[in-house]
């Protein structure tokens, strides 16, 4: 019996786990980076993300899209106008447990011991927004503004 519960349990849990995060186009995902042209040079970017990554490592490659953007458009830096996150680090499977005892009249009691999983779809999803203004020339000593193939080199580990 337990190892019909055991294998149970980890079909359901094997089942809920997200498939990792990878730098390609969302193409109607609900991972990976997606752009929208606002003006001639401006974009809002978006990068979004499962469990398996961290806030900040979504955004890192939130950055490193918006640099190939900036350079595929002749540009040499952007400055990142807005920023947004939404989402949570909760994890997708919770355990929890709980064990009672009672005690009635005639020396009459009872014990019980509960064990509860929760199961999440949506926790641990992210989703990083940057609203980018790009230009040409040399960057500016400006908060916010970042050098496209700098950004690039770092990503990539060229």
């Amino acid at each position: 019996m337990r190892l019909i519960i055991s294998l149970a349990a980890f079909t359901l849990l094997s089942a809920c786990a997200s498939a990792p995060t990878h730098y390609v186009p969302a193409n109607g995902s609900d991972r990976g980076f997606s752009e929208t042209r606002i003006e001639q040079d401006r974009y809002r970017v978006r990068f979004a993300a499962g469990s398996d990554m961290s806030f900040q490592e979504a955004e890192d490659l939130a950055l490193r899209r918006a640099a190939e953007l900036t350079l595929r458009e002749g540009m040499d830096w952007f400055q990142v106008v807005t920023r947004q996150r939404d989402g949570n680090d909760r994890n997708p499977v919770g355990v929890g447990g709980s064990v009672g005892h009672t005690w009635g009249s005639g020396g009459f009691s009872g014990s019980g011991v509960g064990i509860g999983i929760r199961i999440d779809g949506n926790a641990g999803d992210k989703e990083v927004m940057l609203e980018i203004l790009m230009r040409a020339g040399e960057r500016p000593d400006m908060a916010d503004a970042y050098d496209a193939r700098a950004i690039l080199e770092y990503a990539t580990g060229q």
